[in-house]
């Protein structure tokens, strides 16, 4: 008897070496059922996958990939192919695969009732109540009323009265996925707004409703009388304060106890959560009501303080949504058949219940949010969030199918409604809700624009602007604060912000007493650091931003180490969290600068040249690793296109900045003679940097971007720890206007002998990137230099043959300049972007990937010379400039 026809009856031991013996893998046998399922798990997760990645581009949630992947596995398109059930889901196989798939089900409402925070709702129960009630009563109503139809038409079970039938199909419509919704609203950066937290508290209250409807209905299908519904109904909220009272209590005392509150689970304490979810779900279960409605309760019960649920779902979150989810998903579309679709009145009554759906839910949301004092776009935009229904109404749906109290052709039109209403959500809110209005809705609250768009202010605005194009120093610097960036950001901060010190006389209080003299610090300079978060697919990464921004913002430790390096330091500051997607790193930061009014953005390149700051492996990339990262240098490009039109940017490559040398290769094993010598080495105190000098290298080129850097390589210049050497390279096609632009300077400096009146004046002149107004500008500056800076600063001029020579001497011109005093505090040279070298590569001043759809690079990232030295080696960090905003004027 061949291997791949044994059975049951058969006297002999099944084959032990499987395929080798010549049985079949992917045949259904009962005493070994794992090998069949993990082909189908395989299937199920390719195709979700395979689905998810175009979808994502489309801004689509996970669940619809998945939700699609199992309607094409089903009777629908993959089970019409001549033996693919039987061979791939065999009847017989089914049970198992909906043991496994029920049971990721359970832990997943466990995660969903994770997310779902009550003290949300509390802080903002009037719009919530009102937006939420309104949301599901209309709806609710309108598919009661559908309801009869469709329960003469299609209704095939004759035990299931139309009283049952139609609370299911109302709640059906009037359920809203809170997951989903949790998902979009952080994809469309509307969390923080008003729209997005009355939607985030309707939809916990709309969830928690929709839930208990949803187990009235299971309650009275599995129930053979109304009596015994009533004691299931009774038993069901005796548990739940049970849970509430009894259970809830000791639990936290325990995760206190243990630590596990404020540091995460333990490995104990996730055991003790999942078998307090599975013994709930068992309870609920065996009292007539599903079993995911206690595991649903647990989750509620769970506290949210210390960060604990977050922390608890990040243990549990990847297996369930990777695995266990799909499954479900993939059981639910092998029950849609969408071949029963096919006449005039069923297509009737599907495109009915669409319309109830979205009419219900957008009306009531409308019209609730309206009252509540929002205004019209923002109201019909709450309504069509609420209209979301996602994973939820896949479960809800898949729970009546197995009660018995849908058919099977019911059961496919809401399925189709479920795709719809999701998939229409985020073009929807789009659509209504843009960034522009966002803007102009922010502003008209702030008192800054009228209704029209009307400056309220303009003299004000004209006045900053003024001055902003006039003053040359940057006052007001808004940083990406990096965890491995910070000490080159303190050490950049620190020199770029000399104290300046003051005496100011005090009054006395009393006539015999003695005036007194104060000494006031100031530095004249405002930092503002945002801080990035990544925002995930995962559960856990939307929570941060459900819990608060704000709230992260107080306790993130690269933010505080920010503020308090600061205000020791005498300067002003401001430090926020904000977690976005990657695709929106660049946009975050320039919108911050933006609201900041921010004269110079300042982005550190990353030590390992990726954009995340994981620091489990305590070295620097290579060079040939730390630059070449696609998402890192898209990110930097991104960042300095729409840096030019907010204000001037630099990016900061740091090289040993602050007197901090990085290792870049693994540390070698040290052996030595006895633990105590180890103990010695790796004990050994790193003594004070006692140089704290640094040097800075500028070549001058020319070009809106160089005169930037020359700017702030004056500024910088004003700390008595640091000197620097400005070159202006010359090359023949200058040499012939060098004469004219100084005696253009010359001109500009004999009007008055007030060294601020010069700057004004060359300021306020209209700058046309030429080479007169490069060298006017030069001459000028060098002129007006003040005393204290004439010892520190050094003027020249190179003259550098044009040709593939000309960037070997600018790098030889460099490298003679600084790296040379090994024990100093880190020397930097300062490149401008797009200098007005025409023997040099055109540098973009946008994105090369988003632009032309090719790939960024280093040299189309920071330019030629500033790659260049990069691959050289130089001992330097760089710090690449690009004007933006009115620098660029």
């Amino acid at each position: 008897m061949a291997g791949g026809e044994l059975t049951g009856n058969s006297t002999g031991a099944p084959p032990q070496a499987g395929v080798l013996e010549g049985v079949n893998p992917i045949v259904y046998t009962p005493s070994n059922p794992i090998t069949l399922f993990i082909v189908q798990a395989i299937i199920v997760i390719i195709f979700c996958q395979l689905l998810a990645y175009p979808l994502r581009w489309l801004h689509q949630p996970r669940v619809i990939a998945e939700v699609l992947g199992g309607i094409l596995l089903g009777p629908t398109v993959m089970m019409r192919i001549p033996g693919f059930e039987a061979a791939i889901f065999p009847p017989a196989s089914m049970p198992v695969f909906n043991n496994v798939a029920n049971l990721g089900l359970i832990i997943f409402l466990f995660l969903v009732a994770l997310e779902v925070d009550i003290r949300l709702f509390t802080q903002n129960w009037k719009a919530a109540l009102s937006v939420g009630m309104a949301g599901m009563i209309l709806p609710f109503g309108l598919g009661f009323a559908i309801a009869w139809g469709l329960y003469k038409e299609f209704h095939v079970d004759e035990a299931i009265g139309f009283g049952v039938f139609g609370l299911f199909i109302g709640t059906a419509l009037a359920i809203t996925a809170f997951p989903v919704l949790c998902r979009i609203l952080s994809e469309l950066n509307l969390l923080r707004s008003g729209v997005g937290v009355t939607v985030l508290a309707a939809g916990i209250g709309n969830d928690v409703t929709g839930w208990v409807l949803l187990a009235l209905c299971v309650a009275l299908t599995n129930n053979s009388s109304g009596l015994a519904a009533l004691w299931a109904l009774l038993c069901c909220i005796g548990w739940t304060l049970f849970l509430i009272f009894a259970i809830r209590p000791p639990f936290i005392w325990i995760l206190k106890r243990t630590g596990s509150l404020h540091n995460g689970p333990t490995q104990g304490m996730v055991a003790l959560t999942l078998l307090m979810v599975l013994a709930s779900s068992w309870f609920t279960g065996i009292i007539g009501v599903h079993p995911i409605f206690g595991a649903f309760l647990v989750g509620l019960i769970c506290p949210h303080d210390g960060g604990f649920a977050i922390k608890l779902t990040e243990k549990i979150e990847d297996l369930i949504s990777v695995l266990f989810l799909p499954l479900y998903f993939a059981l639910s579309g092998l029950k849609t058949n969408l071949g029963l679709l096919n006449d005039g009145i069923t297509w009737g009554y599907c495109i009915g219940v669409i319309a109830c759906a979205f009419a219900g839910k957008i009306i009531g949301g409308t019209l609730a949010a309206r009252a509540n004092k929002l205004l019209w776009r923002e109201s019909f935009t709450i309504g069509a969030l609420m209209s979301c229904k996602g994973l939820v109404e896949l479960i809800v749906l898949n729970i009546g199918y197995q009660a018995g109290i849908l058919s099977e052709t019911t059961f496919s039109m809401f399925v189709v409604m479920a795709l719809v209403t999701t998939v229409a959500t985020t073009p929807m809110t789009k659509l209504l809700y843009p960034k522009w209005y966002q803007t102009k809705v922010e502003r008209w609250r702030k008192g800054e624009i009228d209704w029209d768009g009307n400056e309220l202010n303009p003299s004000e605005s004209l006045q900053g602007g003024l001055k902003k194009g006039v003053d040359s120093q940057i006052r007001r610097l808004m940083v990406h604060l990096r965890l491995d960036s910070l000490p080159s950001l303190f050490t950049f901060i620190t020199i770029l912000s000399p104290e300046s010190v003051t005496k100011k006389q005090v009054e006395p209080e009393t006539p015999d007493a003695e005036s007194a003299e104060v000494i006031i610090k100031k530095r004249p300079l405002e930092v503002h650091g945002m801080r990035i978060l990544e925002l995930t697919d995962r559960t856990s990464s939307v929570m941060h931003l459900t819990e608060g921004e704000d709230f992260y913002s107080l306790r993130d430790p690269v933010v505080n180490a920010f503020r308090t390096f600061s205000q020791l330091h005498d300067v002003a500051v401001s430090g926020r969290v904000a977690v976005v997607p990657a695709d929106s790193y660049a946009e975050t930061l320039m919108t911050q600068a933006h609201e900041v009014s921010s004269d110079f953005a300042l982005i550190p390149w990353g030590e390992s040249g990726s954009m995340s700051e994981d620091q489990s492996f305590p070295v620097t990339a290579d060079t040939n690793e730390r630059f070449k990262s696609f998402t890192h240098l898209d990110f930097i490009s991104q960042t300095l296109e729409k840096a030019s039109a907010i204000c001037n940017a630099g990016i900061f490559i740091d090289n040993g900045f602050g007197g901090i040398t990085k290792p870049v290769d693994r540390p070698e094993l040290q052996r030595t003679k006895s633990a105590i010598s180890i103990r010695n080495q790796a004990d050994v105190a790193v003594l004070p940097v006692a140089n704290k000098s640094h040097h800075v290298f500028f070549p001058f080129f020319g070009g809106a971007d160089d005169r930037v850097a020359l700017r702030i390589v004056l500024q910088l210049a004003k700390n008595p720890h640091v000197s620097a050497t400005i070159v202006r390279i010359n090359s023949s096609e200058k040499e012939k206007l060098s004469s004219t632009a100084k005696s253009a300077a010359a001109s500009t400096t004999t009007t008055e002998d007030n060294s601020e009146t010069n700057k004004t004046a060359v300021s306020s002149s209209p700058v046309s990137g030429t080479d007169v107004e490069d060298g006017a500008l030069y001459a000028t500056l060098k002129s007006s230099l003040p005393e204290d800076l004439a010892t520190r600063v050094n003027f020249s001029e190179a003259d550098v043959p044009t040709g593939k020579e000309e960037l070997k001497e600018i790098i030889l011109l460099a490298q003679q300049a600084v790296g040379n005093t090994r024990d100093n505090a880190g020397d930097v040279v300062v490149l401008g972007r797009r200098n007005a070298k025409k023997g040099f590569a055109e540098v973009s001043g946008s994105s090369s990937s988003a632009a032309g759809g090719g790939v960024p690079d280093l040299k189309n990232t920071v330019g030629e010379v500033a790659e260049r030295l990069i691959t050289t080696g130089i001992r330097a960090s760089l710090l690449v400039i690009q004007a933006g905003g009115r620098g660029q004027a």
